[in-house]
């Protein structure tokens, strides 16, 4: 594997780590989506199971 960038090493290298802290963002705010639509989820499920 050749790593050797020449004068692009810092855009290239860049672009990677924007990317890798974009998939990041993404994962955080799934993960929060999804625990806060698990939350309103199990209230509707109370909510039905005591009536």
């Amino acid at each position: 594997m050749d790593l050797n960038m020449g004068k692009y090493v810092v855009f290239v290298w860049g672009c990677y780590g924007a990317t890798a802290l974009a998939l990041g963002a993404l994962i955080i705010v799934s993960l929060r989506a999804q625990a806060k639509r698990r939350k309103v989820l199990e209230a509707l499920q109370a909510a039905v199971e005591t009536k």
